[in-house]
């Protein structure tokens, strides 16, 4: 009882009815034409005129209703009328690039869904239409009625009255306290009209408007790119930015303490956080670029062959950095390439921030079968200085990783090597990465 007064007391339901009963003046010029056979035929009975007339009522608004247009204006109007959350009509995009594959090409144009669906789901639009029409003109002329009597019996204005006869019995109300009685219950039961349309229509708007079944798979498909996108952008930021960051703050620490000691060494320390930062700089504006839904530059392709500079902006952090390349990195192009790369970078990465300052060994084995990287480095506090290096650990590192291994169909190795190194080794496969 007290949920139906609250009903009559929201605004959504007079909202929810107005949206019912616009149906009326939006049905009346296919009424128009629907009444044109009956002009046509004029000596059938009214029977049958009758029936003609709203067979092919019926059929335009069905017709109507086929429509791509129609039913965006019906999800518009009733998102915005009856709150009811509807998704817009799902379009499909080809897959993007996986995360390592470099450059994402330019997103195709969406492909409508609509040759997809069902024969029932297509008549779902319709048999709505038909319903919002049945609603309206229904709720429409009840509420009419009743708001006239409203308005018009109390007080026998313009000698209103109402009679009322059942079961044998009648009562007829003309003037008098009964009038306003009447008049009150009337108000209440265009009230109570208006809460039966407007939750007629919001218990089927989501059942004849929401996605079908394959929206629905449609809308996961969709939801899956974005998920995908957002995880390899993740992983953009993660190894180049926190990369850069990582190194250019050791790099300052180590300008700082030289600046007066070994200017050359300090300049240099400075160069190489001017190169580092204009890298970031690079990667920050492609994956700006697509959060922001642009056509984003080319993505930085960095691949094994940058290995060197990569290897020489950690060694300017003062660390010592010993490399053993073996057979021709050169030769290893494309994915496969540029996620090695990122392999060896977030490697890297890890034993600065959590090394022991020791050196860092650094293994490419580049085989006709398979690349070898390994990555050892000493564990323990890293002090430069009497003073300790300590960086934020995200937790997102070594299982980016392993999701970027795994997706190359590689293996992965990640844990402590004897008493005091940590050792990293990846092996990925090449025929069936490249």
């Amino acid at each position: 009882m007290i949920e139906a007064l609250r009903s009559l007391l929201r605004r959504s339901t007079y909202a929810g009815a107005l949206f019912a009963y616009l149906a009326v003046p939006a049905s009346l010029p296919l009424l128009s034409f629907a009444l044109l056979p009956a002009f046509l035929w004029r000596t059938a009975p009214e029977g049958v005129l009758f029936v003609m007339v709203l067979l092919v009522w019926v059929s335009l608004i069905g017709l109507v209703g086929l429509a791509r247009t129609t039913r965006r204006v019906l999800i518009m109007a009733a998102r915005r009328l009856l709150r009811v959350a509807l998704p817009e009509p799902s379009a499909v995009r080809r897959p993007a690039s996986s995360p390592d594959a470099g450059p994402a090409p330019t997103p195709s144009a969406p492909v409508p869904l609509s040759g997809a669906l069902s024969v029932a789901d297509r008549w779902r639009t319709p048999f709505w239409l038909l319903l919002h029409v049945a609603l309206g003109w229904t709720g429409a002329l009840a509420s009419g009625v009743l708001l006239f009597v409203a308005l018009t019996l109390p007080g026998g204005w313009l000698e209103a009255e109402v009679g009322l006869s059942l079961f044998g019995r009648s009562v007829r109300v003309a003037g008098g306290w009964q009038s306003w009685a009447v008049a009150l219950g009337c108000l209440l039961l265009a009230a109570a009209v208006c809460v039966l349309v407007t939750k007629a229509l919001l218990w089927s708007a989501p059942r004849l408007l929401g996605p079908s079944a394959a929206e629905r798979l449609a809308l996961a498909a969709q939801r899956e790119l974005r998920l995908a996108e957002r995880n390899r952008l993740a992983h953009e930021l993660h190894d180049s930015i926190g990369h850069t960051l990582t190194t250019a703050t050791i790099q300052a620490a180590v300008a700082g303490e030289l600046m007066s000691a070994d200017p050359v060494a300090a300049r240099a320390a400075l160069r190489s956080i001017e190169e580092s930062a204009r890298a970031a700089l690079e990667d920050l504006d492609y994956v700006l670029g697509v959060l922001r839904e642009q056509q984003a530059e080319t993505a930085p392709a960095r691949t094994l062959a940058d290995l060197p500079e990569l290897l020489e902006r950690v060694r300017h952090t003062g660390v010592v950095v010993e490399s053993d390349v073996s057979g021709d990195p050169a030769q290893v192009q494309g994915t496969l390439s540029r996620a090695a790369y990122r392999i060896l970078q977030e490697g890297l990465t890890n034993a600065v921030r959590h090394g022991a300052g020791g050196p860092i060994g650094v293994r490419v084995a580049a085989g006709p079968e398979a690349l070898e990287l390994d990555v050892v480095n000493e564990t323990g506090a890293a002090v430069r200085t009497g003073r300790r290096r300590v960086f934020p650990t995200s937790g997102h590192g070594l299982p980016g990783l392993v999701e970027r291994v795994r997706l190359l169909h590689g293996e992965i190795e990640a844990g402590p090597e004897g008493p005091r190194c940590w050792r990293l080794a990846v092996r990925l496969p090449v025929r069936l990465s490249a």
